[in-house]
């Protein structure tokens, strides 16, 4: 075999192997563009149902925007008729707040007049619940007040009686009393009258004697010193006489004040004794305040 021979054979050879391969290339092509063609379609179809259902949802987005459109429209007219609606009532509301202005003012003083008033109450409550403690102390005082004072009644009673018969014993004791010293001052003054008479009339019949008779200057000296001694005896009984006087009237007005002293002590007026009560005095003497037994001696 030759060389163009052989040349020929795989020219041959490369000449069927390049129509096999580009038939198979060929082929290759087709089939990935059958397979490219279907990938497409199918990429198309998937894009188009994708794009349908995107434009579906958006449309219905679409349509539900409009539909809220309509409805925050039919809202807003809502809302603007209810604003109108408010705002009416507003100035009304605000009108009769004007109105009501004054009213709420005193209502608010009345308040606070209120509330002061409720602390006071509080307050006096207070105030009544301590009194009515007091109260309780006041009347158990009372009650004790009252028992004793029942007692003192009864005591006052007694005492009253007691009081009623010294006064009738005291009053007898004071009339009988009265009675012998009204008597013994009359005795008293009758025995001075008659002594003092007598002194006068001694001496009267003692200077007749004298004058009728011629005694010498002796004895009539002897018999005028007899008669000074005789009549400084009469002048002392005299004296004590007056001065038993003196103190028995004394003692006798000092009783009678004594009398009107207990008399006021248990509330007994003077006037009600039914007699008034006679001071005696001594004729040309004035007897003084202290005790019966402290009378001056007269002179």
């Amino acid at each position: 075999m030759t060389l163009r021979e052989i040349e020929a054979k795989y020219d041959k050879k490369m000449k069927m192997l390049r129509d096999e391969l580009d038939l198979q290339r060929k082929t290759e092509i087709h089939e990935v563009e059958e397979r490219k063609n279907g990938q497409i379609n199918m990429l198309m179809q998937r894009h188009e149902e994708a794009f349908t259902d995107i434009k579906n949802y958006y449309n219905d987005i679409t349509l539900n925007n409009l539909a809220l459109i309509n409805s925050l429209k039919e809202q807003m007219e809502d809302m603007r008729k209810k604003e109108d609606h408010l705002e009416k009532e507003m100035m009304e509301v605000s009108m009769q707040n004007k109105r009501l202005a004054d009213p709420l003012q005193k209502a608010r003083d009345d308040m606070n007049e209120m509330q002061k008033k409720l602390r006071n109450y509080e307050w006096d409550k207070q105030i009544l619940i301590c009194t009515k403690a007091r109260l309780k102390v006041a009347e158990k005082e009372l009650k004790a007040l009252q028992w004793e004072h029942e007692v003192l009644e009864q005591r006052f009673l007694k005492v009253q009686q007691e009081r009623d018969e010294l006064y009738r014993k005291f009053t007898a004791a004071i009339l009988e009393v009265q009675q012998k010293v009204g008597f013994k001052n009359l005795v008293l003054e009758r025995k001075l009258q008659a002594l003092s008479a007598a002194v006068e009339k001694k001496e009267v019949q003692f200077n007749e004697v004298l004058a009728a008779s011629n005694l010498d200057p002796t004895a009539l000296t002897l018999v005028s010193r007899k008669l000074e001694d005789v009549l400084e005896s009469k002048n002392t009984t005299i004296k004590d006489l007056q001065y038993e006087l003196a103190r028995v009237c004394k003692a006798h007005n000092d009783l009678l004040r004594t009398y009107e002293a207990k008399l006021l002590a248990f509330g007994i007026p003077l006037d009600n004794v039914g007699f008034k009560p006679l001071e005696t005095a001594v004729i040309g003497q004035t007897l003084g305040q202290g005790p019966a037994g402290l009378v001056g001696t007269p002179t």
